[in-house]
């Protein structure tokens, strides 16, 4: 994903510091045993930048619009809806286990979430006194905290408003922030795994994805480089492979979850992010550049 501002100061821990590196994956390869059920299909153009896709409880796709500030609906019922008209410039989306939806909205660095009834706050806006650079992604954990990215993308790269580029964790009582991450070049993409154990997270800056083991108390430990590529967006299947929109390149790319690369779906047009939406969450959503885009497989995204 992409925008522009970030992080810098300390506070609790940074990421741990084991780097088991794995050999590079190959390119064009299909080992895998997930099938195409339905060929790619372009759903809706003429977006400027799409981004952040997320689903609902019903399997409704939410994604942005970023340079025109717009949330948009996919629904089940294959229609195309607005859901905000200003979102602040919106990024990355994720609805968190009690169906608010959360957004960073890079365009003012800030945190909103929405109820499901429609009330609407910002829950995260700065840290140690400073503003956030451009809040880009984020991922929810079952107690309600939420894990961001807050890289840069243009602007003033020499005077960030952070002093770099950060992961951070607003804890679950939404008060506290803690920096958990900061040796990262331009951190990007953020998911975690349902049983809250591991952290995955693209560093676009340095075409690297790693991942780490979350504590207790929210901090990470023992970054582990997951595979030698940059990537924007990511997803996960109930098998636990992995979806990256691997940097630069028209395509997803789909990792085991021990690194080894299974098959390539090509898109045609670069893709920022994904996400597993529709009634059964078999139908893999592509947000790309101009587009919004699906594909049926025969496996399920996770929960």
């Amino acid at each position: 994903m992409k925008l522009h501002l970030i992080i810098i100061l300390f506070v609790l821990c940074s990421c741990g510091n084991s780097k088991k590196e794995k050999k590079q994956v190959k390119e064009s390869v299909d080992k895998s045993t997930i099938k195409i059920t339905s060929e790619l299909e372009r759903l809706a153009t003429d977006f400027k930048f799409t981004e952040g896709p997320a689903v609902d409880a019903r399997g409704n796709v939410y994604f942005s619009d970023i340079p025109n500030s717009k949330i948009w609906i996919w629904t089940t019922a294959d229609s195309l809806k607005l859901f905000r008209e200003n979102s602040n410039g919106s990024n990355g989306l994720y609805f968190d286990k009690d169906q608010n939806l959360l957004a960073c909205e890079g365009g003012a660095s800030q945190i909103s979430l929405t109820t499901p009834s429609g009330d609407y706050k910002v829950i995260a806006s700065e840290y140690d006194g400073k503003p956030f650079n451009s809040t880009n992604d984020l991922w929810p954990d079952a107690k309600g905290g939420v894990y961001f990215t807050d890289p840069q993308y243009g602007g003033d790269m020499e005077n960030l408003a952070q002093g770099g580029m950060h992961v951070f964790y607003l804890h679950p009582d939404h008060q506290q922030i803690s920096r958990v991450c900061n040796d990262l070049t331009r951190p990007n993409g953020i998911l975690g795994t349902p049983d809250g154990k591991t952290l995955y997270v693209t560093d676009r800056g340095a075409g690297k994805t790693y991942h780490y083991d979350i504590q207790d108390d929210g901090t990470l430990k023992n970054k582990t480089l997951f595979v030698d590529y940059g990537s924007d967006g990511m997803t996960l299947d109930q098998k636990g492979n992995v979806y990256l929109t691997t940097k630069d390149k028209s395509q997803i790319d789909i990792f085991s979850k021990e690194g080894e690369l299974l098959k390539t779906i090509e898109t045609p047009e670069v893709p920022t992010n994904v996400c597993f939406g529709g009634e059964n969450r078999n139908q893999l959503f592509i947000t790309a550049q101009t587009s919004l885009y699906k594909i049926g497989l025969d496996t399920e995204g996770v929960n």
